[in-house]
């Protein structure tokens, strides 16, 4: 039976093979791997290569499925197409590729924090891919050595804000662009000294709730427009005065604090800001245990806390709430080895939990994470580069940026 589909390139074409077919990309960071069947016809001679193309004249070569284009732009869309090569030509092309677009991968970042062993306060920055398990990276240094200070971001960049070096509270704000390592560069200031503060943002604005200030606690809350640097604005002030609020989620509409210390007091209160609009906030509901020094995370519906420290000890409680819609926190799952004042980071289905202390200055190096969209107990991760407590986190995919 005559062959139809022969290919075009060579002088007996008829004798090429038949086009690959089933041609399926999946897209990664700044590339594309490209499946495909090959034909059932392969002309009168064995095929010696496959070439894998897109639009724009990027293209690999290979002898199997799949082939690994690279040198593509994130956020371009492109399809691909195959052809299958033997010693008497090139196949016709396959059919285009559905269209798909190279994307950066879900990273987080851990910012600071106290080492105890020796005593030091850090200005390192090191990272993870969210979507799979590993030890942290290094990523480059904070402006300064801090503890106990606040972090949000964009899908572009992580600001860190406040926190305390050797001898003194700081009232100063430094940035990275998450997707590049390499150092922070000053970003503005706080319009006061903030210690044990909290943060949390969407794409377009970051709120800093203060902590501690020069006087006390405070619930002066302060905002960024993360884009642009400078120093903060006033936003309005929270239910509570507090610290320790270290964990802090939101929507793409609305910023939500809770747990912490204040009122002489364990903290249950969560409360919410709408990030559109300055004012005060409005009460939202309470956690299941009274706790402070925990770390949060979110999808673009769900936010979690998880661990903390109450008068009763270390908590290993992760409990969560639809951040759309205002009442109490159910209770989610268990971290494995209970601790507190750890750092959480997010992308829209894991939030990791990462460092921390046991009691006693026993910091933990140890991340751990939940699957969000399921209440359940921790996975093991992976491992801060050393054993941290006091630090901060943040992430480019959190659900405040869906």
């Amino acid at each position: 039976m005559p062959r139809r589909t022969g290919g075009f390139i060579g002088h007996r074409g008829l004798q090429a093979p038949d086009p690959p077919i089933d041609v399926t990309p999946t897209a990664g960071n700044t590339q594309v791997s490209v499946a495909f069947t090959a034909p059932s016809d392969v002309g009168d001679d064995a095929i010696t290569a496959f070439v894998a193309t897109t639009n724009d004249g990027f293209g690999a070569t290979g002898s199997s499925s799949p082939l690994t284009i690279t040198s593509l732009t994130n956020g371009t869309a492109y399809t691909t197409r195959v052809y299958a090569i033997n010693d008497y030509g090139t196949s016709a092309p396959s059919e285009a590729s559905a269209s798909f677009s190279p994307v950066f991968p879900d990273r987080g970042v851990f910012a600071g924090g106290l080492n105890v062993s020796p005593t030091a306060y850090l200005n390192t920055l090191q990272f993870v891919t969210i979507t799979s398990t590993g030890n942290t990276q290094d990523f480059g240094d904070l402006t300064q050595g801090v503890y106990r200070l606040m972090g949000l971001s964009s899908s572009t960049r992580g600001v860190r804000g406040g926190g305390r070096d050797a001898s003194q509270n700081q009232n100063t704000m430094d940035y990275v662009t998450i997707n590049t390592e390499g150092n922070a560069s000053d970003f503005g200031d706080l319009s006061d000294v903030s210690t044990i503060g909290s943060g949390t943002s969407n794409e377009t604005r970051g709120l800093f709730h203060l902590g501690v200030d020069t006087n006390d606690y405070t619930n002066t809350t302060e905002y960024i427009t993360i884009a642009s640097t400078g120093n903060t604005t006033d936003f309005g002030d929270r239910t509570i005065a507090a610290a320790f609020s270290e964990g802090a989620v939101a929507s793409t509409t609305r910023a939500v604090f809770g747990t912490g210390y204040g009122n002489s007091d364990y903290q249950n209160v969560i409360d919410y800001f709408t990030i559109a609009s300055t004012g005060n906030a409005t009460d939202f509901g309470d956690a299941t245990v009274a706790r402070y020094g925990c770390g949060a995370g979110n999808s673009s519906t769900r936010g979690i806390w998880v661990g903390g420290v109450n008068g009763s000890g270390n908590s290993n409680v992760a409990d969560y709430i639809t951040i759309a819609s205002a009442g109490n926190a159910t209770d989610f799952g268990d971290l494995s080895t209970a601790r507190y004042v750890g750092a959480g980071l997010s992308n829209l289905t894991r939030i990791l939990y990462g460092g921390g202390n046991t009691g006693s200055n026993n910091f933990k190096d140890e991340i751990s994470y939940f699957t969000i969209s399921s209440t359940g107990n921790d996975t093991d991760f992976g491992n801060l580069a050393a054993a941290t407590a006091n630090l901060t986190a943040f992430s480019n995919s959190h659900g405040g940026l869906a």
